[in-house]
């Protein structure tokens, strides 16, 4: 199933551990709906910027899937308004600016993103059709936990 012009619904949906572990990662009607609306405001207008492939590594999760790699069951990526991602040949940082100056969006956060190397770390993004806080943070491991803190 086409999300939109580029992006399928098993691309946004696809989870080597959720095949490993047996556990069911099929949205609802709902969550396919917040699919498209992810894929027309966030991942096709980056497409589209840079003319490359945008690569999401994770987009809709169900909270057991949440659950069992460790993340919170209420993220956004359980609504499908979430998506983690990369533009390969772009630096993440580069990427993340570009989206916080150019689209609507809810959080941008720059994931494990180290400023000696360009390409670590990933981006991710998430629209809702309620309300777009707009918040821009970064993501990193500070004595073993993981804080968000805001880029200015």
């Amino acid at each position: 199933m086409k999300l939109s012009e580029n992006f399928t619904l098993n691309e946004l949906t696809k989870s080597q551990e959720a095949l490993r572990l047996g556990i069911d990662n099929t949205p609802s009607d709902e969550h396919i709906s917040n699919l498209k609306v992810l894929c027309e405001n966030i991942l096709t207008p980056i497409r589209d910027f840079y003319g490359m492939p945008c690569s999401v590594s994770s987009g809709y999760r169900s909270a057991e899937l949440c659950k069992a790699i460790g993340s919170s069951s209420t993220s956004q990526h359980t609504r499908g308004e979430a998506a983690d991602f990369e533009v390969f040949g772009v630096a993440n940082k580069d990427l993340s600016d570009w989206i916080v100056s150019n689209l609507n969006f809810d959080q941008c956060i720059l994931e494990f993103w180290n400023e000696n190397e360009p390409n670590s770390g990933w981006v991710h993004c998430s629209y809702s059709s309620k309300y777009n806080r707009r918040q821009y943070l970064k993501a990193e491991k500070v004595n073993g936990k993981i804080v968000y803190s805001p880029i200015f």
